[in-house]
């Protein structure tokens, strides 16, 4: 056959890419999607992976971030200054339950499952990029409830992870979002018990980014 008329393999998509090792990560987790896993799914050689991403660390980091883009929280919509608080934290855990459990086979979420990756590297690349979520729905909770606003915060934390994991393990998303639901009713109660005097200074946005993470929640 002559050269000429041969079938140019196509460029490789490094965006493409990521989304393919997105998927992977999010399916598997970090630790047990290996080298050879993304190189067979993109179809590519190894020198062509590390030349495209580094490292499979740094595509992870790239695959959070695309994750955060496509799928985080709406932060400052969920937690609004003009919605009632116990209204806004219930409905962050709702859309959380609601998110993790949607899809059959991506469950959780990817930011929150990476930080118990064994892989320290990756690991501090998920609990980076989580901190910001975590710090925003801190920051609204000084505002809302100061002298409970720690143990709140650790509260939706805990909660978020646990709803994470618990998707991850195959619980569906109808028993999610009533777990969700129960969490709500919790926080309704501590935070009528802890209620500060009304003010008609409006809460401050100032604090909220326009996305979870982290979520999913990067938290």
């Amino acid at each position: 056959m002559n050269e000429n008329n041969r079938q140019r393999r196509p460029a490789f998509d490094r965006e493409q890419g990521i989304a393919i090792a997105q998927a992977l990560f999010h399916q598997h987790g970090f630790d047990a999607v290996s080298l050879s896993d993304l190189t067979n799914a993109m179809n590519i050689k190894p020198p062509s992976f590390y030349a495209a991403y580094g490292s499979k660390a740094e595509l992870f980091e790239r695959a959070m971030r695309r994750y955060a883009g496509e799928s985080a929280l709406r932060l400052d919509r969920l937690l609004a200054p003009d919605r009632p608080p116990a209204q806004a934290l219930t409905a962050l855990l709702i859309s959380a339950a609601t998110q993790y459990g949607r899809d059959k086979t991506l469950r959780g979420c990817l930011i929150t499952e990476g930080m118990r990756a064994d892989d320290p590297i990756a690991r501090n690349m998920a609990e980076t990029l989580g901190d910001a979520a975590i710090q925003t729905i801190r920051g609204y909770l000084d505002q809302v409830c100061p002298q409970r606003a720690q143990t709140l915060a650790d509260y939706v934390l805990i909660t978020l992870r646990g709803l994470s994991a618990a998707a991850c393990s195959g619980l569906s998303r109808k028993r999610l979002i009533e777990v969700a639901q129960v969490a709500g009713k919790a926080i309704s109660l501590e935070l009528a018990e802890y209620a500060p005097p009304q003010t008609s200074e409006p809460l401050s946005a100032a604090h909220l980014p326009k996305s979870f993470d982290s979520g999913r929640s990067s938290a």
